[in-house]
């Protein structure tokens, strides 16, 4: 299955609305065509059409179905353009943001992050049958806000002379989505309530870094991202305790096993604990957090 095997996706030089999407058009199935499409800015206009869609009533819901065919299409998984070069994150190279290039990079950096968060969000909606009616809806908002703060990144670095792909970028957000691609249990714990949290924790410095060389409508776009992010982190924390308790397991214990289970990669400060708090970790949880 490819973005292609979908007609209303299969005009590539044309921008995706809302009117792309036919009435009657299952969710979970334009989530997977999305999810395969490798043109960067048209994953992102498809997924807010979508959620466009959904809101108008357009689209419908059958979260018991199977997707068919998917195992056909695990190699299309995520479709992504040709650019940016993936490479080890060591050899992301960091440049001094007192260049326009160098915060360009920066930039670049952030946008890569949201588009692959875009592929974390459209990968729930598609991969994980049977669950309530509201993980869905849930997922789909935050495929659809990653859409925005990647057009809003996108747009913003071109205005610095670049686009998305100019630079090199890793692959560390996605390899954690392969891993626990089969256990939902996992996938809440470590993307969004680990990989994502992290985001509430580094967002500030980097937000005050780029106010600092005056680039205001970067922070800005910071601002955006932090606020509409402790609510997908708070979505991760909700569905990983619904989980919980549904499967009779303890989550902070359960936390720790996924974590050496799947490698995830250790937590270290400073914490952003207040952003933490609002998405949903309990005191204790936060106590365990060590800034040393």
């Amino acid at each position: 299955m490819r973005a292609s095997q979908f007609p209303h996706f299969n005009r590539p030089t044309m921008k995706l609305t809302e009117a792309d999407i036919p009435d009657g058009a299952e969710l979970r199935c334009q989530a997977l065509a999305l999810l395969v499409e490798r043109d960067s800015l048209r994953k992102a206009e498809g997924t807010r059409a979508l959620r466009q869609a959904w809101q108008q009533g357009r689209v419908v819901l059958r979260a018991e179905a199977s997707i068919a065919d998917a195992a056909m299409i695990t190699e299309d998984i995520p479709g992504r353009p040709p650019k940016p070069m993936l490479v080890p994150p060591r050899e992301v190279k960091q440049r001094s943001m007192a260049s326009t290039e160098g915060r360009a990079a920066l930039i670049h950096a952030l946008a890569h992050i949201e588009f692959n968060a875009i592929n974390l969000a459209l990968d729930a909606i598609w991969r994980y049958a049977g669950m309530p009616h509201d993980f869905y809806v849930d997922w789909l908002k935050v495929a659809d806000e990653e859409a925005l703060h990647f057009m809003l990144l996108s747009s913003h670095l071109k205005s610095l002379g670049f686009a998305y792909g100019d630079f090199n970028a890793h692959n560390s957000l996605w390899e954690m989505a392969d891993k626990t691609a089969h256990d939902l249990l996992a996938r809440m714990a470590l993307v969004p309530r680990t990989l994502e949290a992290r985001g509430l924790d580094a967002t500030p410095g980097v937000r005050n870094k780029l106010s600092q060389v005056g680039d205001m409508k970067a922070a800005e776009i910071l601002d955006i991202i932090l606020r509409d992010e402790i609510g997908h982190v708070e979505i991760g924390n909700r569905w990983y305790r619904w989980l919980c308790e549904r499967q009779g397991v303890e989550p902070l214990s359960t936390y720790r096993e996924l974590a050496l289970r799947h490698k995830a990669p250790s937590l270290k400060g400073p914490f952003n604990r207040e952003a933490r708090r609002q998405a949903g970790f309990t005191e204790h949880e936060l106590a365990e957090l060590r800034d040393d």
